[in-house]
C-alpha cells in the first residue's frame, strides 16, 4: 500500500509543476524570456503528470543532443548498455557529441559561442557558465526549475538554497544545474607507508605539526630520501596538497584557490593570497621545505615521476585520494617491494581546527538556450530531472540494472554482480561497469544521497568519510555575483592576480624568494589592482544582500 502522505506530496508536486507549464512568474528580459511566458506549446511528449517519485517516460519517441566528456579510462561505446536502456526506461535517445577529456572545457566554449552547441551540456563546473550568460546562449534554468521536481525536493531537504544562491548570476537567477550532494565528500588528503613509519617507531600523524615530526624522524632515519614527494601538480603546482592543506589554515590553495575569500569576523570578502593565513601556510610549505622533508620537485613533477619514487623507495608519503590508493600505491608497492603498506589519513588538522572544506555543489547541466524553442522543452526538462536528480535515475546511472550489473539489499547496500568490477570493488572481475557497460560514468552519475554515493566506497573511503564527516562544515560563502561591467573588468583583473599568486606561492615555498619580502609581494598585487577586485566583489556582494534580503 502506498503512503497517503507520501502521495499527497506527490500529487502537489506535480500539479505545480504542470500548472507552470502556461505561466511562469520568473523575471528576465531578451527573447527567451518572450516564449518562457507560455508553454502550452512546447509539451510534446512531456507526462502530464510528474512528481517525485515518478519514472520520467516520454509519451512519444524523443532524441536528445548532449556533449559527452569522453574520458580515456573509460572511452564512449555505442553498444553500452546505459544507452540502451535508458532510452527503454525513458523514451529517450540521447545523440552524443564526444569530445576528449582533455579538449573539453575549450570544445565546449567553441560550441556554445558559435551557437552550435547540443540541447545538453553536463559536466560543467561552478563558474564556469559565467562566461556564457551575457551572450544569452545558455538557459536561465532557475526560470524553469518548477518544471523539475525531483531538484527541488532535494533542495528544499537538504538546506540548499545557500549552496544554490552562490551560483546565481547578477540578474539574480542561475544558469547552471548544479550536480547535488547531500553531504560534503572531502577526497584527498597524505598517503603514507605504514610499514616504513612502524619500522620508525612511528604512528600515523594527526595534525600538520605531527605530519612536520613525522618527517623530520623519517629523514633522520633515512637521510638520503626526502620522505615527501608528491604529484597532481599538472597543470597547478601543488594543486591537490595546496586543496587540502589551505582550509587547514582558514584559506583558500590550489585546485580550490580563488582570488576573493570570505572574512566572516569582518563580514567582507578579503584577497585570498594576501591573507594572513595565506602567509601562515606558505611558513609551514617553507620549512617542510628548508628542513629537507620535502622533495623540491614536489610542486613540479609529473604524476609518474613522483609514482616511481614512492614505489621504488625513493619517498614514503605522497598525496592520495582511495581510489589511487588502492588501484596504484598498494598494487604497485607490493609488486616492488616486499612487505609494503600505505594507509592514506584524514586530512591533518591545523591551526583552523577540525574544519571540512567543500562544496555540496558539484559538475552539473548547462542547457541551450536553442532548447526552449523546441516543441519538447517541458520533455526535456522532465527527463533532465529524472536522470540526474531522482533517487531511480542517479541509481541506474551509478549502478546499472539490477540483477545485471550489481545487486542490492537495500539502500546504500549496493555490490556489482560477480565478473564485473568498478572503482575498487571486484578488482580481479574481466568486465569493467564504466568501460563495458557505461555506467559510473562522470557525464550522468554524480552527487545524490549520502547512502548513494557511499555504496561504492571501499572500507579504506568509508574509514576516511566517517572520520571527517565528524568535522565542523566551514560555511557557505554569500552569493556575490557580478553585473555584466563589473564582470568584464574583474576578468581583466582577475588572471594577472591569479598568476601572480600562483608564481610566488612557488618562490616562497621553495626558498626562491624570502617570505621577509611578503610586505613587497602584497604591493604588487596592489599593482595588479588587487584592492579593486576586492572592492568590486564586496559591492556584489552588498547590492546582492539588499536586493535579495
Amino acid at each position: 500500500m502506498k503512503n497517503s502522505g507520501q502521495l499527497s506530496r506527490r500529487s502537489l508536486l506535480a500539479a505545480a509543476g504542470f500548472a507552470g507549464l502556461t505561466v511562469l512568474t520568473g523575471c528576465g528580459s531578451g527573447e527567451a524570456d518572450g516564449d518562457a511566458k507560455d508553454l502550452a506549446s512546447k509539451q510534446a511528449g512531456a507526462m502530464k503528470k510528474y512528481g517525485v517519485g515518478d519514472q520520467f517516460k516520454a509519451t512519444e519517441p524523443l532524441s536528445f543532443t548532449i556533449l559527452h566528456n569522453n574520458m580515456p579510462t573509460y572511452p564512449l561505446k555505442d553498444d553500452w548498455l546505459f544507452w540502451k536502456e535508458l532510452t527503454r526506461r525513458t523514451g529517450v535517445t540521447l545523440k552524443a557529441t564526444a569530445v576528449p577529456y582533455s579538449d573539453y572545457e575549450k570544445k565546449r566554449g567553441l560550441l556554445i559561442g558559435a551557437g552550435d552547441a547540443p540541447f545538453l551540456i553536463p559536466k560543467t563546473y561552478p563558474g564556469a557558465e559565467t562566461a556564457f550568460v551575457s551572450s544569452g546562449a545558455i538557459l536561465p534554468v532557475s526560470e524553469y526549475a518548477h518544471l523539475m521536481p525531483h531538484f527541488q525536493d532535494k533542495v528544499r531537504k537538504w538546506g540548499l538554497a545557500a549552496d544554490l544562491d552562490s551560483v546565481r548570476q547578477a540578474d539574480g537567477r542561475y544558469y547552471l544545474l548544479p550536480g547535488l550532494h547531500e553531504k560534503v565528500k572531502p577526497g584527498y588528503s597524505l598517503a603514507l607507508r605504514t610499514d616504513v613509519l612502524e619500522k620508525a617507531g612511528l604512528g600515523l600523524p594527526a595534525t600538520w605539526d605531527e605530519v612536520h615530526a613525522v618527517l623530520k624522524d623519517l629523514k633522520e632515519a633515512h637521510p638520503d630520501v626526502y620522505p615527501f614527494s608528491d604529484r597532481w601538480n599538472q597543470p597547478e603546482p601543488g594543486g591537490a596538497l595546496l586543496n587540502f592543506l589551505a582550509p587547514s589554515y582558514g584559506t583558500k590553495g590550489g585546485w580550490g584557490y580563488q582570488n576573493a575569500t570570505w572574512d566572516a569576523e569582518a563580514r567582507q570578502f578579503v584577497f585570498t593570497g594576501a591573507m594572513d593565513a595565506y602567509r601562515a601556510m606558505l611558513t609551514y610549505l617553507r620549512k617542510l621545505v628548508s628542513d629537507g622533508l620535502v622533495d623540491p620537485e614536489s610542486f613540479t613533477q609529473s604524476d609518474d615521476q613522483a609514482k616511481q619514487k614512492l614505489f621504488g623507495g625513493r619517498s614514503f608519503v605522497i598525496s592520495g585520494n582511495p581510489q589511487v590508493l588502492a588501484d596504484e600505491y598498494r598494487k604497485n608497492l607490493a609488486k616492488q617491494i616486499k612487505g609494503a603498506t600505505v594507509e592514506m589519513i584524514p586530512v591533518p588538522i591545523g591551526p583552523a581546527g577540525p574544519v571540512v572544506a567543500g562544496s555540496r555543489l558539484e559538475n552539473g547541466m548547462l542547457i541551450s538556450s536553442k532548447a526552449l524553442k523546441s516543441e519538447n522543452f517541458v520533455a526535456l526538462m522532465q527527463f533532465v530531472d529524472w536522470l540526474w536528480y531522482s533517487d531511480a535515475g542517479q541509481e541506474f546511472a551509478k549502478w546499472g540494472v539490477r540483477n545485471v550489473t550489481y545487486t542490492t539489499s537495500g539502500p546504500g547496500r549496493y555490490q556489482p554482480l560477480d565478473g564485473i568490477k568498478v572503482l575498487g570493488l571486484n578488482p580481479e572481475a574481466e568486465k569493467d561497469l564504466q568501460k563495458d557497460y557505461g555506467f559510473s560514468n562522470g557525464v550522468f552519475a554524480y552527487g545524490g544521497t549520502w547512502s548513494l554515493v557511499a555504496s561504492s566506497f571501499t572500507a579504506d573511503e568509508k574509514a576516511f568519510q566517517d572520520s571527517m564527516a565528524r568535522r565542523e562544515r566551514l560555511p557557505v560563502e554569500p552569493a556575490h555575483p557580478l553585473q555584466a561591467m563589473e564582470q568584464e573588468q574583474a576578468t581583466l583583473w582577475e588572471t594577472p592576480l591569479r598568476d601572480h599568486v600562483k608564481q610566488n606561492t612557488l618562490q616562497f615555498a621553495l626558498g626562491r624568494r624570502p617570505l621577509s619580502e611578503w610586505d613587497d609581494y602584497v604591493a604588487e598585487l596592489k599593482a595588479k589592482n588587487m584592492q579593486q577586485f576586492v572592492d568590486v566583489t564586496n559591492k556584489a556582494y552588498e547590492r546582492f544582500k539588499k536586493e535579495n534580503g
